[in-house]
């Protein structure tokens, strides 16, 4: 059992379990009824995505420095009571089901994703 970090809209990995889309916004141009069969995702968790606010300071990064504060900035949003209890949940979870957390962005490495890996960790999740 374990959690999957990945690229919403990507092949499914074998076992992967529940896709839970840990967006701000749906994807565009997509009936709600095709999220799932398009591996969008399952189910919808926006409490785990970037306020619109960070969203635009995240796109916005041309370097490290930049990219360190807007992590700091989406850690501090995640350590709000609602998406903290929404982790510690996730995190629990993790020892006893297949599932995985996601984000449209190509690159895991400047993606809100890879702040919820780390925070997902912290709290003892069992990490694919």
């Amino acid at each position: 059992m374990a959690i999957h970090v990945v690229q919403l809209g990507s092949e499914r990995f074998p076992n992967e379990g529940l896709r839970l889309g840990t967006v701000r916004r749906p994807p565009r141009g997509v009936a709600k009824k095709d999220y799932a069969r398009l591996n969008w995702y399952d189910h919808w968790l926006p409490i785990l995505s970037p306020s619109p606010a960070t969203v635009k300071v995240m796109r916005a990064v041309t370097d490290d420095a930049q990219w360190n504060r807007a992590i700091k900035k989406f850690q501090t949003e995640m350590s709000r009571p609602e998406p903290s209890m929404v982790l510690s949940l996730l995190a629990a979870l993790s020892h006893h089901a297949n599932f995985s957390v996601g984000c449209y962005c190509n690159q895991e490495a400047r993606c809100h994703r890879s702040v919820l890996r780390e925070l997902l960790k912290e709290r003892g999740a069992r990490m694919a």
